[in-house]
């Protein structure tokens, strides 16, 4: 079968993870999910992954929830009106339940999207975008699927080039000529391996390393196959490491900036670069801002 040239945002769907704990973000998530932390003052961390999925013309998309997830549900409820402005788009909240045949709590962000597929499958699509709920960063997913598209893989990885010090806590992989994914390593912290996962194709000085961004397009089919064949909780832990086995799995190079809101000390950073005379990331980005509704409290009076 000849591959299509690209793809088109109509045939994509998004799923959002939103339902981990965020422990190493405590106590900014001791009364809500890590989603729904705000930063830079008006914004929540879930109305980054939200717009680059409309920006990119990506409107239907999913919200997988569990955890003190009220504040989020009314974020995204109060924030996001398509009725309003977006013909045809939707968000839909997905919570964990349990069920008469016994469907425990989201075990794992591949445990997860497994639960969801019931809900996925009420809206035609042919590709599945799955994005995460807590990092900063700026992306056109539609650059990313045309790669995925015109080179017939079954599943697309945002990929970044990192330094050997960040390498342990991320997914590291490598591709060859291609970009194809040859091995997957989920947060090798043992020398001998970190040297074999080293990159030898050009790369970015300093940075030889490809690292996971949690980002991936699965084709319907692929996702479906994956899941029901794999009883694994966790993308990069189980599933993916998996598929490079026996399904097209390619790299998609993201060089922007990004940083994982996952711990306060990724918090402060991503903060702090705000601050900068010349900011690393820029919420009102004409062509493509991060949207929100901010909500305050009113104004101080003081009296004499």
């Amino acid at each position: 079968m000849t591959p299509r040239t690209s793809g088109h945002p109509d045939q994509v769907i998004t799923v959002i993870l939103g339902g981990g704990e965020g422990n190493r973000l405590f106590p900014l998530t001791q009364e809500r999910a890590k989603p729904a932390v705000p930063i830079a003052g008006k914004y929540r961390l879930v109305d980054i992954p939200i717009s680059l999925s409309l920006n990119s013309g990506i409107k239907r998309i999913f919200l997988l929830t569990q955890y003190l997830s009220s504040s989020l549900h009314r974020h995204v409820q109060q924030s996001y009106r398509f009725d309003d402005f977006i013909p045809r788009g939707f968000i839909e909240i997905v919570a964990a339940q349990k069920t008469r045949e016994g469907t425990s709590w989201y075990q794992g962000t591949a445990d997860a999207v497994r639960q969801g597929l019931i809900h996925f499958d009420n809206h035609p699509h042919e590709h599945v975008l799955i994005l995460s709920g807590d990092q900063l960063y700026r992306m056109d997913f539609r650059e990313m699927l045309d790669q995925h598209v015109t080179s017939g893989s079954d599943i697309t990885i945002a990929t970044l080039p990192v330094d050997a010090g960040s390498a342990p806590s991320l997914g590291i992989l490598k591709a060859d000529g291609t970009r194809r994914i040859t091995e997957f390593v989920e947060k090798p912290k043992d020398p001998a391996v970190l040297a074999k996962m080293e990159s030898k194709s050009a790369m970015p000085k300093g940075r030889p390393f490809l690292a996971s961004m949690g980002i991936y397009i699965f084709n319907r089919d692929a996702l479906r196959q994956c899941l029901d064949g794999n009883d694994g909780k966790d993308f990069g832990k189980n599933i993916l490491p998996a598929a490079i086995q026996t399904k097209k799995v390619s790299a998609y190079i993201h060089d922007g900036y990004w940083e994982d809101i996952g711990t306060i000390g990724a918090f402060y950073r991503a903060n702090l670069d705000l601050l900068a005379r010349e900011p690393k990331f820029d919420f009102g980005l004409g062509t493509a801002p991060i949207y929100t509704r901010a909500r305050f409290l009113p104004g101080s009076v003081v009296e004499q």
